[in-house]
Parts: structure tokens; sequence; C-alpha cells
């Protein structure tokens, strides 16, 4: 994220996908390739706010 001191809606909403997605791929439940989708995902959202 860009460190600035505005703090929006929609940057609270990444950061609430992003902890449902870390958390679906901690599921042991979770098939191989689900756990590709999720982890590409993931990948995808971080590099979107800038955490990459």
């Amino acid at each position: 994220m860009k460190p600035t001191g505005d703090y929006t809606c929609a940057e609270y909403r990444q950061e609430m996908i992003l902890l449902g997605l870390k958390r679906q791929l901690a599921d042991p439940m979770l098939t191989e390739p689900q756990r590709v989708h999720v982890a590409d995902k993931i990948r995808e959202l971080e590099r979107q706010m800038g955490m990459d």
C-alpha cells in the first residue's frame, strides 16, 4: 500500500479479502488445484496493493 495519511474503504476491503484468501489457503481440505488458484489470487491482490 502507498504510505499516505488516507486510509480508504477500498483499501480496507482489499485487506479483508486478502485475509480471507490467506485463511482459505490454510484450510487442509483444499485440493491442490484450489490451493494454486487461491495462491494466484493472493499474489495478484498483493501486487495490486503494492506489497510485491
